[in-house]
């Protein structure tokens, strides 16, 4: 595995794979990395010749800078855990991704205003700054993202449809823990007590899906007043949306694709989940 650090590093190797046409996929990432990321890099390595991945954390995607502060940094473990399926692992530092205060704005309409849009204001244009910067430095022929960020997972694929980048984002599934816990780079903020607690959450939103003779409007007060009742855990938003346009949808027929969409703290650390019904 090739360790780069600079741009003009990352170019000069890119060119000479890309002069042999190799194909490339890529995996950006903020490190701490888990079997969740691994996921990624393994399925990018089954389908590429050349596997690229970025560990920067984004300064500019964080609403809170205690949040930034605390966000963990593992390099030195996270080197350890993809050598072996990586090709290039890209590490800038933030003065190489931003040497000058950044000011693009990207616009994605009700796509960046529902759910963690509005609960974090900002926070996808700082997303699609760094995924874009990335995207034309490395032009990759596919891109890796987990379902677990859903809604940066379709604002993704609406950067690379609206600025017609020629790439292939492939969703990868949600990678939980024994537990049922979405696995997170947050997780490790939290105690093997606290992250049992988080993990009553998925088991909302599972027996949730078997309640098939609830309207989507039952099935929303259902799991919102469970996990009210989470002790332990303030509740944030439950949404079920169309997992195209992220409506907010109130009926199931007439929908090819449901997902119900849940953010919430523990311990002041802030998770997210989601499933998908029918």
């Amino acid at each position: 595995m090739l360790l780069v650090k600079t741009k003009e590093n990352l170019s000069e190797v890119l060119f000479r794979i890309k002069s042999n046409d190799k194909s490339i996929g890529f995996i950006p990432t903020m490190g701490a990395l888990h079997q969740g990321h691994l996921s990624l890099i393994q399925r990018a390595r089954k389908e590429n010749l050349v596997v690229v991945v970025s560990i920067f954390i984004n300064p500019i995607q964080f609403d809170n800078k205690e949040d930034l502060q605390k966000y963990p940094r593992t390099l030195n473990e996270d080197i350890a855990m993809i050598e072996q399926f990586t090709d290039i692992l890209f590490i800038p530092s933030e003065e190489e991704m931003f040497p000058k205060p950044p000011t693009e704005q990207y616009y994605f309409d009700h796509l960046e205003t529902v759910m963690e849009g509005a609960s974090r204001p900002g926070h996808f244009n700082g997303v699609a700054i760094i995924v874009k910067r990335f995207f034309d430095l490395i032009n990759p022929d596919k891109v890796y993202f987990g379902e677990k960020d859903f809604q940066q997972l379709v604002i993704i694929q609406a950067l690379v449809k609206q600025y017609e980048l020629n790439t292939i984002v492939v969703p990868c599934p949600v990678i939980r823990e024994p537990n049922g816990l979405a696995m997170s780079s947050r997780n490790r903020q939290l105690s093997p007590q606290e992250q049992d607690i988080a993990s009553k959450v998925y088991d909302i939103l599972e027996q949730s899906l078997t309640m098939k003779s609830l309207s989507v409007k039952q099935t929303v007060e259902f799991v919102i007043s469970k996990i009210t009742e989470i002790e332990g855990i303030t509740f944030d938003y439950f949404q079920i949306v169309d997992d195209k346009t992220l409506q907010e949808l109130t009926q199931w027929e007439g929908t090819a694709g449901a997902v119900g969409c849940v953010a919430f703290h523990i311990n002041n650390v802030r998770l997210i989940d989601n499933v998908r019904y029918r």
